[in-house]
């Protein structure tokens, strides 16, 4: 894996770039990274869709189940990935912090003996992720080893690069999402 930033840009090893063009807002020094779930077909489908103009949400990477990327919004321009959100003391997180989406199904339902996504696609049970820290057993879109390697490095990367202080998922911040799930380990991250 051979990734740079060049101009807010994420380059190297594949890195596909889409134009986001309703995002025009700038952010000077983002200092955290907000982690959600796609919930949608595929990281290009998923990425195309954030990019729509008629869309109210789009990220700055989405990050595929292979380990593909694809940017669409340069890390120095916001993104409307947060919403309403809150945490560590501030609000509008938007405007701190980098959004990065993970192409993953998120909560299933068991329905008949199988696992099924929102979107209503069946999930094989070697792909998930089974949750009892709750009331009750939950059930979520497993993710890749390769895909949480390449989040690992990117991470690593917008560390060094801005003045990151906090990893946290779109549920820290807003008590309205689930996403990224029990499944994703913010340890390493």
């Amino acid at each position: 894996m051979a990734f740079s930033i060049e101009n807010d840009w994420l380059e190297g090893d594949g890195v596909v770039h889409l134009s986001c063009v309703k995002n025009t807002r700038a952010i000077v020094g983002p200092d955290m990274i907000i982690l959600h779930y796609t919930a949608g077909a595929g990281c290009m489908s998923s990425a195309y869709y954030l990019t729509r103009p008629d869309v109210a949400a789009s990220a700055h990477l989405v990050i595929g189940r292979a380990g593909e990327v694809v940017q669409l919004v340069p890390f120095n321009i916001e993104a409307w990935h947060a919403g309403r959100s809150w945490y560590a003391g501030r609000g509008e997180l938007n405007h701190y912090s980098i959004g990065i989406e993970l192409d993953n199904l998120g909560q299933l339902r068991l329905e008949g003996g199988k696992f099924v996504a929102e979107c209503g696609r069946v999930v094989p049970f070697k792909e998930v992720y089974t949750d009892d820290s709750g009331e009750g057993l939950t059930y979520w879109h497993r993710y890749t080893e390769v895909q949480m390697e390449v989040l690992r490095y990117v991470c690593r990367l917008l560390k060094k690069r801005y003045p990151i202080k906090y990893v946290v998922g779109h549920s820290d911040v807003t008590a309205r999402k689930v996403d990224p799930g029990p499944g994703l380990q913010f340890s390493d991250l």
